[in-house]
């Protein structure tokens, strides 16, 4: 018997046969694109189609190999099969679903391919036709709010979200997807959440469902009311809590494999959320989608940031029924921190199996892998929504008073980069501290790792905002954290040298004296309010000691911004500011520097050792005079509408992209469905 052999849709003998032979369905396709009525002469048509098992390729690549006169010859049968297809959803037999939604899928995707510079509206025509289109996708719509919320086949979910996933993402711009509004009117919004609330459910579809979430909220956020963003915006507790603990599943089976160096400690608390592989490089472009979908989660909803704070009981973590809101400092009036298990205020042991965690923690750690890198673009764009997720942590109370409470202490290792000059930090030597140290700890790090020609300015001015809202936080509360503050200080020295020293370079690109400022006033801030939420007198005594110690750093500064300030180019206003918040700095350094020097020479002494300038630093603030400064404990809120919305776009459409690329069609395959309906009576 001669082999057969299959070949886009076609069936031929290997042997003497000349004549191919097509397959049934690609016939019946073919009768489609007639301009014919195909149920005419067949009256069981429809019926039998979706018994067919789809050639997705062949459908796909007829509908584009027509241009647009003859695809409009065809256009009722094109309204006829899709409307036969949204039937077919109702249907009780599996495989007649399935082979319908798969031919929605290249449906939609080939008309789309076909039709990319035509309006949505032509689409719409195309697809269902004017006149019926709001009834069909009501009815679409329906038909997968259904199956989604349905006890039935998980395959069947999946491939309901690769369609719904198909649909959102075939413009590159998804607020030009005019069929999204039949989506917003239609809203699933309950189906995804009823999703990411059912164990199963949500490791098998949680990724899709997020990311379908997450676009679905950036469609014509700023031109319309969005009905996603209404809901996600007031869900409660329970539901966000969901969101959190898909993300902390996502790849938690992952434990096992990898047990090696940092991706070891990240998965032991609470499995690879984002690391695919310990060898592999991260993989950013999707990250971008799960990162968008947290940023969503924790802008719009203040019970998500609640929810970033608590322990899971997936995570097979310590937690205790009852415990008290934060205490130091207290909760902020207008605040309730979450009804739901809070964290253990247990000093928590080194075993990293029965580490206490939560989703901010493996958001940090995911952070200072994401920060380290950022040549490439969309490395560039994901630490950048790190730093963007951090600000709006930053400015909520609820989640400064969580982060700054002294009842809750955790480890929590960062990934250091690989330096020359410093030792790497040994993981059992980490401390137990509140969790606001490890935000500062990653800007810290972010900061003495990027001072580079291709400087990444945007991203430093968002780490110092960081760093100065949750300073403003401290000084309002009286919170004394007690914190490496020179750490901090040094890096932030170094910064302001690497600007200095690369001024021209940095010129011709960037305003450096914005940033410049924003250094001097967090100084300014230490200095103005450091009695009050520095940790001890001795914290305070020792900002003065480096301010004195590096000097020289704030006299070139000083000698730069006044150089640039006294001519009349396009920096001399930005300079001028540095100018004037340099005033308190140089009020120490002028009135100390005499003081130790004749310390010196009256003792015979050549170069005093740190505790003796601090002696002469104690013996003489009473003479030191100061200017009050105004405005240095406010700030301007995170407003995404005004300012980030350029980025958002260009964001969603590189996930978009990046989403439709992947919805390739062997994820579209039947294979699995057909052995998972294979029992069909």
């Amino acid at each position: 018997m001669a082999q057969v052999e299959k070949r886009g849709g076609l069936l031929r003998k290997s042997s003497a046969s000349k004549k191919p032979l097509k397959e049934k369905v690609v016939l019946m396709y073919d009768e489609i694109f007639m301009t014919e009525d195909p149920s005419k002469c067949s009256p069981r048509f429809w019926e039998e189609l979706f018994l067919m098992k789809v050639n997705l390729e062949y459908l796909e690549g007829k509908l584009e190999s027509l241009d647009g006169e003859e695809l409009m010859k065809i256009k009722d049968n094109i309204n006829c099969l899709f409307q036969h297809c949204i039937q077919a959803l109702g249907e009780e037999h599996p495989i007649r679903v399935v082979n319908a939604l798969q031919t929605l899928c290249a449906l939609i995707r080939g008309v789309h391919q076909k039709n990319k510079s035509t309006s949505g509206f032509d689409i719409i025509n195309m697809l269902m036709g004017f006149d019926k289109a709001e009834l069909c996708m009501k009815n679409l719509m329906e038909s997968l709010d259904s199956l989604l919320c349905a006890e039935g086949s998980e395959s069947l979910k999946s491939l309901c979200l690769k369609l719904l996933l198909c649909l959102v993402t075939v413009t590159d711009n998804i607020s030009q997807n005019t069929i999204l509004e039949y989506v917003m009117i239609n809203s699933i919004f309950e189906a995804i959440l009823q999703i990411l609330s059912h164990p199963p459910s949500r490791r098998e579809h949680g990724y899709d469902a997020v990311v379908l979430l997450a676009l679905l909220v950036n469609y014509r956020k700023y031109e319309s009311v969005n009905p996603y963003i209404v809901k996600l915006s007031i869900v409660d507790d329970e539901a966000t809590l969901n969101v959190s603990i898909w993300i902390l599943e996502q790849y938690k089976d992952k434990e096992e494999e990898h047990q090696s160096g940092f991706f070891s400690a990240l998965t032991n608390m609470v499995g690879s959320m984002f690391i695919a592989d310990a060898h592999e490089k991260i993989s950013v472009q999707t990250n971008e989608a799960i990162l968008l979908a947290l940023y969503e989660a924790v802008h719009l909803n203040r019970n998500f940031i609640t929810v970033l704070a608590q322990s899971h009981p997936e995570m097979g973590l310590v937690t205790t029924p009852v415990s008290p809101a934060p205490t130091t400092p207290a909760t902020p009036l207008g605040t309730t921190p979450p009804s739901s298990d809070v964290i253990s205020s247990v000093e928590l042991p080194l075993d990293a199996d029965v580490q206490t965690s939560n989703l901010l923690i493996t958001f940090l750690k995911y952070s200072s892998i994401v920060m380290q890198d950022t040549k490439d673009e969309h490395r560039l764009h994901s630490g950048k929504l790190c730093l963007i997720i951090l600000t709006c942590i930053a400015e909520d109370q609820y989640a400064n008073a969580f982060l700054h409470d002294d009842n809750m202490n955790f480890r929590v290792n960062l990934h250091r980069m690989p330096m020359r000059h410093r030792k790497k930090a040994a993981d059992k030597n980490l401390p137990c501290r509140p969790l606001v140290c490890a935000v500062l700890d990653l800007m810290v790090e972010f900061i003495v790792t990027h001072m580079m020609k291709e400087f990444p300015m945007d991203l430093y001015v968002r780490c110092i905002q960081v760093v100065h809202k949750l300073l403003c936080y401290q000084k309002k509360c009286r919170v004394r954290l007690h914190y490496t503050w020179r750490e901090l200080w040094s890096a932030l020295i170094n910064l302001l040298k690497f600007l200095m020293s690369n001024e021209t370079v940095l010129l011709a690109k960037h305003n450096i004296f914005t940033l410049a400022l924003m250094i001097v006033n967090l100084f300014n801030m230490f200095i103005t309010y450091g009695d009050t939420f520095l940790p001890t007198p001795s914290s305070y005594d020792e900002l003065y000691y480096e301010i004195i110690r590096m000097h020289q750093s704030f006299d070139n500064l000083y000698s730069m911004v006044l150089r640039l300030s006294t001519n009349a180019g396009q920096w001399k206003e930005a300079a001028s500011k540095v100018t004037h918040a340099l005033v308190n700095i140089r009020a120490i350094i002028n009135h100390f520097n005499p003081k130790i020097e004749s310390y010196a020479a009256v003792n015979h002494i050549s170069q005093l050792s740190e505790e003796q300038v601090l002696e002469v630093v104690r013996a003489n603030y009473d003479t030191l005079t100061l200017k009050l400064q105004d405005g240095l404990d406010q700030y301007e809120r995170y407003s995404e509408q005004h300012k980030e919305a350029a980025f958002f776009k260009e964001l969603v459409r590189s996930i978009s992209t990046n989403v439709r690329r992947n919805l390739a069609f062997h994820t579209l395959s039947q294979e699995v469905l057909l052995k998972e309906f294979s029992t069909i009576s």
